[in-house]
């Protein structure tokens, strides 16, 4: 008792509260009672604004400090309504709320289909109609046992002791386990229970086998793409702040450490990235080092982003019409919208049993048209995504812009009713499209059928991105707030690679990225795809190092990067710079949060490699490294922490 109140009295102040705050909770409904989900309320004063959102069943809850208070309640589809002179004390209050239906003309949708897409839809047919979802690995389904946290994944795992010596300072492989070499992991690893009593969720994520240590002697190269998805971490907090803890491979450290904007300094000159590098102590393994490698991509100003061509892709199967789903893309396509220039151009193409084009190409200053067609939409039918993807495509083409931003952007759940083979054919028109300067961004939308998976490697393939929308406070995040770095690309195939120094590092190991590794040689090829960077985005990485008990000179490492602008098919830039081997005195804001990140994600998978770590560590780390906070996404942080603990 007596550590748990000085942690909570830390946090407290770290996030500003004090302890003169109250939880302010309630429901918001409709006039004949059915909850809104959704609903944006901003609670303001000449002190501070405070933004929470309802989730499907219609409630809300945030903490506010003592004031009197405005608040207003918007959505998209009802009328906004402000209340004045709310009074919070230091008692918890609950308060309900009703609004009323927005009154929204609905105009004709142009013509669905034109002959030339009626005639691709018919060529895809065969491929995308009626097909079952991929079947799971096997008949029986992996269980989780809650107790000793394992699940068989693509590594066997069998239980008897290590006979093989780890280097000094390495963490025990296993804990006693013995890992056999990794088969190919399968497409989609497992569907996924947290309680035995509840429905088998069907939710699908990628097989991850950890990042192990490489001896720096004889395995000097560590060779990744950069990874700029940020998926991980909202989809993380939307097991938790349900109560569940995630799947295991539903953790992906790096996007959880991406997740935030670590302010690094922008780039001089003409250059589109800026590299900074910070080495300290590792806080779950203090006899470590820990590298934090940041990138930094150039803002540009809205205004300054070449004109938009956007294609709105939606799934509107029967698979979509949860309230965290179709509804929830209406508004986050309505956000989007709202932050679209006089230039940009809109397209609308929806897929179910068949697939239509809703809206053709529109100035995105006709909102009204716009905004009709998206609140015209319903959910229905099977899942033609093929058949969807392809014709989206068309239309990004026939209305292309020389020297403009070219996009798809698929909003769906993923629940592609294609079989195996199909995939594989969408993955390969996807890696041709890209050819083309359309690029693709992926929205993943809902819970329990979630296909995390595919739309990770569509986006991918696509030289886009890949994000989880839970809630509307996400979609304004990455829509509204980092407009440039979702939908505006100003380096693509960007690759690093670090070479280390045996004589100050025995061996390290990069925390993440497992997905993103590339062979040395994959380096200077500049046919090998690689991840995509966009305006004003931050990348950051973090490797765990042994150091060399016996190193007495020399640089830590050397590191390259280099990337292909955005329009062209050749590296353009080849940075190569050392790093010195010696430790900051004091650890930077940035090292100390993303530090605490990175070991909450060791903790949720339970990794062989989380040494100390635990849960306090974190949480007072992550207080250190909360800085200005001006968008309140590491006191959130904050808040998930005291959940996990």
């Amino acid at each position: 008792m007596q550590k748990i109140i000085p942690a909570l009295l830390l946090s407290a102040l770290a996030t500003g509260w004090l302890l003169l705050a109250a939880t302010f909770s309630g429901k918001i409904m409709d006039k004949k009672g059915t909850p809104i989900a959704n609903v944006e309320l901003v609670f303001s004063n000449a002190d501070t604004t405070i933004t929470t959102y309802t989730n499907d069943q219609g409630k809300y809850t945030t903490q506010l400090p003592k004031g009197t208070y405005q608040l207003v309640l918007q959505h998209p589809a009802y009328e906004s309504r402000t209340i004045t002179a709310i009074q919070i004390g230091t008692r918890n209050e609950k308060r309900n709320f009703t609004l009323n239906k927005g009154t929204i003309q609905i105009v004709k949708a142009e013509e669905p289909i034109q002959e030339e897409s009626k005639k691709i839809i018919e060529e895809l047919e065969e491929v995308s109609h009626d097909l079952a979802p991929p079947p799971p690995p096997s008949t029986q389904q992996p269980q989780m046992d809650v107790k000793a946290k394992t699940v068989t994944t693509a590594a066997k795992i069998t239980k008897e002791k290590s006979t093989a010596a780890a280097p000094s300072g390495t963490p025990p492989a296993t804990f006693g386990y013995t890992i056999a070499a990794p088969q190919p992991a399968p497409a989609y690893q497992y569907t996924w229970q947290q309680n035995p009593s509840e429905p088998v969720s069907t939710e699908q994520y990628n097989a991850i086998v950890e990042n192990g240590f490489q001896k720096a002697e004889t395995t000097p190269f560590s060779t990744f793409s950069i990874d700029v998805d940020a998926a991980s971490y909202s989809n993380v907090r939307r097991f938790l702040n349900s109560g569940q803890k995630p799947p295991t491979d539903a953790v992906r450290i790096e996007e959880m450490i991406n997740y935030f904007d670590y302010n690094y300094p922008q780039p001089t000159q003409n250059d589109p990235i800026n590299i900074i590098t910070e080495l300290g102590q590792c806080p779950w393994n203090t006899q470590n080092h820990l590298l934090m490698v940041g990138l930094q991509g150039r803002d540009v100003p809205k205004e300054q982003i070449p004109p938009g061509n956007f294609v709105f892709l939606v799934d509107v199967s029967g698979s979509m019409s949860s309230p965290n789903k179709l509804p929830l893309v209406k508004s986050s396509l309505e956000l989007l919208l709202n932050e679209l220039r006089p230039n940009d151009r809109v397209a609308l193409v929806t897929y179910a049993g068949n697939t239509a084009v809703i809206l053709e190409s529109t100035p995105s200053s006709e909102k009204e048209k716009i905004k009709a067609a998206i609140n015209g939409l319903d959910a229905g039918g099977g899942t033609a995504g093929a058949s969807g993807i392809q014709l989206a495509y068309q239309t990004a083409r026939s209305n292309f812009k020389q020297q403009g931003n070219n996009r798809v952007i698929l909003c769906t759940d993923g629940d592609f009713n294609v079989g195996v083979s199909s995939e594989q054919e969408l993955v390969k028109l996807i890696e041709t499209e890209r050819q083309s300067g359309v690029y693709l961004t992926v929205l993943g939308f809902g819970t329990g059928n979630y296909q995390d998976g595919k739309m990770q490697e569509l986006a991918d393939r696509g030289n886009g991105n890949h994000a989880y929308i839970d809630q509307l406070s996400e979609a304004k995040k990455v829509l509204v707030k980092e407009f440039g770095g979702t939908l505006y690309t100003i380096a693509k195939d960007v690759k690093l690679q670090l070479v280390f120094n045996p004589e100050q590092v025995l061996s390290y190991r990069l925390i993440g990225y497992e997905n993103r590794m590339l062979a040395k040689e994959d380096f200077d090829n500049d046919a090998k795809d690689a991840g995509e960077l966009g305006a004003g985005h931050t990348v950051t990485a973090l490797y765990e190092i042994i150091p060399n008990p016996k190193g007495k000179t020399g640089d830590l490492l050397s590191l390259k990067f280099r990337y292909k602008p955005a329009s062209g098919n050749q590296s353009s830039l080849l940075v190569e710079r050392a790093v010195p081997a010696v430790c900051t005195a004091t650890p930077s804001e940035n090292f100390h949060f993303s530090a605490a990140v990175a070991e909450s994600g060791l903790l949720l998978r339970n990794s062989a490699y989380k040494g100390s770590a635990n849960w306090d560590q974190v949480l007072a780390r992550a207080q250190k490294g909360m800085g200005t906070d001006a968008n309140g996404y590491r006191r959130e942080f904050i808040s998930l922490v005291q959940k996990m603990k």
